[in-house]
């Protein structure tokens, strides 16, 4: 079957988790303090645009066990299709998002990260490079890690918020 037909028979209610992933605004919100959520705000609106729901949204620190936690929380979710985590994605010591999802993929989708790093060249050089941004399927969820920036959540929305209903059919198939 072609894509067009895939696409026909995609739904057309899509359900996304944004988890933002920073230790210093976690901190920020722990203590009670104000704080944005620039690159969150633009994945919620750009979600939000294209007619699909965001049914859970926050704000975690970096580490191996927040981030596991908050992925198995919303794989054991039915009304979930897409978690989608922002930040953590670089190379630090403290950048530990794609380790802590990277185990629960049972499959990865390759082209997501090469469109994404392309994109990026295009827009900050070969300081693209340094961005692991990922995606793949787990428990017929698709789960991406992009990284913090404003710019990583507008060029994210760009290459998947047409393709997500077609993801999400093609992953529950």
């Amino acid at each position: 079957m072609s894509h067009e037909h895939h696409r026909k028979k995609a739904p057309k209610k899509v359900n996304v988790a944004i988890v933002t992933v920073s230790t210093s605004r976690y901190e920020q919100k722990m203590r009670g303090e104000n704080y944005t959520d620039e690159s969150g705000d633009i994945l919620m609106n750009g979600i939000l645009a294209k007619g699909y729901e965001v049914v859970y949204r926050d704000l975690i620190g970096d580490g191996i066990g927040q981030v596991r936690s908050a992925l198995l929380a919303l794989l054991n979710r039915s009304d979930v299709d897409v978690i989608v985590f922002c930040g953590g994605t670089g190379i630090t010591k403290s950048d530990l998002t794609i380790e802590a999802v990277e185990p629960y993929l049972e499959k990865r989708l390759d082209g997501f990260a090469e469109i994404f790093r392309m994109i990026s060249y295009q827009k900050v050089g070969s300081a693209a490079m340094l961005s692991r941004a990922m995606a793949g399927v787990a428990r017929e969820k698709l789960v991406v890690c992009i990284p913090g920036s404003p710019d990583a959540a507008r060029t994210a929305i760009e290459i998947l918020a047409d393709e997500l209903p077609h993801i999400i059919y093609m992953v529950k198939s």
